[in-house]
């Protein structure tokens, strides 16, 4: 069956120049052209679009450009490592988030409270408390996540609970795919004494996740008919387009 670029743009919700686009990019395989000069469209450049769409959602325009360009070149089994590597990078990124959320409902609304004597440290006794790195406490310091008095007399930084609350906090935080503006906005909640609206950040943060790997299994499924395509094999019926 042969498609004008209408009918795809239109199937796809796109528009005609953003299949210009993906074929300027070498994401689909040339395009012949009519007597009129109009390019036509077979089922190969439809599974290529549909697979371009679906997996951009999942996986971002970079590595769907770099997975279908090794469709293109018939090295199918690198492509799909390649989905598989992202896959097991978010399933590290969850694993971070639970942590993250269960560092938060171990936390005791009276943890929260400053009052009284505190005890201060400084920023090597605090790495060694947390296992963070001080050149990492420093950075989050420049960063607006944590911000720690100075000693009046001679300038140090000062740490007490809440400094190290928040460093615990954050380890987690950034070695995942949570954003800064996220974990200012837990740290905020902490500073506020609001443990459950932190504890409701995480839990966002954590079905944000959640819903990427569907759109990245939803990926994969279109990768995999354009693979068994791309090898000559039966195409499966199509599901309608993600």
């Amino acid at each position: 069956m042969k498609y004008r670029p209408i009918d795809i743009a239109r199937r796809l919700g796109i528009s005609t120049s953003a299949l210009r686009h993906y074929e300027d990019w070498g994401l689909v395989p040339p395009v012949a052209r009519g007597a009129n000069g109009y390019r036509i469209y077979t089922e190969e450049h439809l599974a290529y679009f549909e697979c371009v769409r679906a997996m951009s959602a999942g996986f971002g325009m970079a590595l769907t450009s770099d997975a279908l360009k090794r469709v293109r070149s018939g090295d199918f089994d690198a492509a799909l490592w390649i989905v598989n590597d992202a896959l097991s990078e978010l399933q590290q990124e969850k694993r971070m988030a639970e942590q993250t959320i269960r560092a938060l409902e171990t936390i005791e609304p009276a943890e929260l409270e400053s009052k009284g004597k505190r005890k201060w440290m400084t920023i090597g006794e605090v790495s060694k408390l947390t296992a963070q790195p001080a050149s990492a406490i420093r950075h989050w310091e420049k960063m607006g996540l944590i911000d720690p008095p100075r000693n009046e007399e001679n300038g140090y930084r000062l740490y007490g609970p809440a400094e190290v609350r928040h460093i615990r906090i954050i380890a987690p935080l950034r070695t995942s795919v949570w954003s800064l503006e996220t974990i200012q906005r837990v740290v905020r909640e902490l500073d506020r004494n609001d443990l459950e609206q932190a504890r409701r950040v995480a839990r966002d943060a954590l079905r944000y996740l959640h819903d990427s790997l569907r759109r990245r299994i939803r990926g994969i499924r279109h990768l995999d008919l354009l693979v068994e395509l791309a090898e000559g094999g039966p195409a499966a019926p199509r599901r309608p387009t993600c």
